[in-house]
């Protein structure tokens, strides 16, 4: 099997790419900067136009679409939401075009977004039917997601990846929080009770694969865990794992000051479940939280 990957160099790329690779198939990672020590490695510049990547994507199995700019690696200003919208919004057009330039188009495209697509939700139940909220990350999603279904035809499925909080050691939003936890800084959030839908990197990379191989997958997949927990669930849990205390607490308002816009995000949250993949049959690994974190030799 051959895969197009996009966005294959980050923390959930890399992954993906290593299983991939252990698996015995054929990757082609689409970079702005290759490396000559990886043959794979194809340049590209998701620019919004097809370029020269259908001769890449023709032919092949799948595409995988993981591009994009770490949603929370800086405060939100109005230059830096525009970089965030343009770095999904351009990668996924430019990858669209390429598979409608294919005289033989790949079987599939499966494509990234979140599940801040469905906005704050409290403690309701929240499913691939849900529809989508009104906020900046919302309403980026859904243009994402917009910008992703241009792909599909009758030749190529597309499938739509609304990720949760991706549990790993070296990678993502947990490698930052080890830090403050081991020193014993570790805080809720907020009230704590707004709901963080996680999932275990192993699991979404298997999720992914099973994703490519599933002919009957189409349309929205939430790629979380069957068990979202609590904020102040998650705190005293990864506390426990750890053994530090975390018993800080970090108002809200503080979090507004510092952080603007971009703490709403860690404000409000989804009660997230995996109804598409539970009713294709999709099986967790790591369906508790607490094996979970342990499993990951914090």
């Amino acid at each position: 099997m051959t895969v197009v990957l996009a966005g294959g160099s980050g923390f959930l790329g890399s992954k993906l790419r290593a299983q991939l690779e252990r698996d015995g198939h054929r990757v082609v990672n689409l970079t702005r900067s290759p490396r000559p020590d990886r043959p794979g490695d194809v340049p590209w510049q998701p620019d919004g136009s097809a370029g020269q990547l259908a001769a890449y994507l023709d032919g092949t199995d799948a595409v995988v679409n993981l591009a994009g700019e770490n949603i929370a690696g800086t405060f939100w200003s109005e230059g830096r939401k525009a970089q965030l919208r343009n770095s999904r919004l351009l990668a996924t057009r430019t990858l669209v075009r390429a598979v409608g330039a294919c005289e033989r188009p790949p079987k599939a495209l499966i494509s990234g977004s979140a599940v801040g697509y469905y906005g704050a939700h409290g403690d309701e139940m929240v499913t691939e039917r849900t529809p989508p909220g009104t906020d900046f990350l919302a309403r980026l999603c859904v243009d994402w997601e917009q910008e992703a279904r241009a792909g599909a035809s009758a030749k190529t499925r597309l499938v739509i990846v609304r990720s949760g909080v991706v549990l790993g050691a070296d990678g993502g939003a947990l490698k930052k929080m080890i830090l403050p936890f081991k020193l014993g800084l570790g805080a809720t959030l907020g009230s704590g009770d707004q709901y963080m839908p996680w999932i275990h990197v192993d699991d979404w990379v298997s999720m992914i694969g099973w994703l490519i191989n599933t002919d009957r997958a189409i349309g929205a997949f939430n790629a979380s865990a069957p068990t979202p927990v609590t904020n102040r669930d998650f705190t005293r849990t990864l506390g426990r794992v750890l053994r530090r205390p975390a018993v800080f607490h970090a108002p809200a308002f503080v979090l507004k000051i510092g952080l603007g816009e971009l703490a709403n995000m860690l404000l409000t949250g989804q009660r997230v479940l995996p109804a598409a993949a539970d009713e294709l049959g999709f099986r967790f690994a790591n369906r508790e939280l607490e094996p979970a974190l342990r499993s990951l030799n914090l």
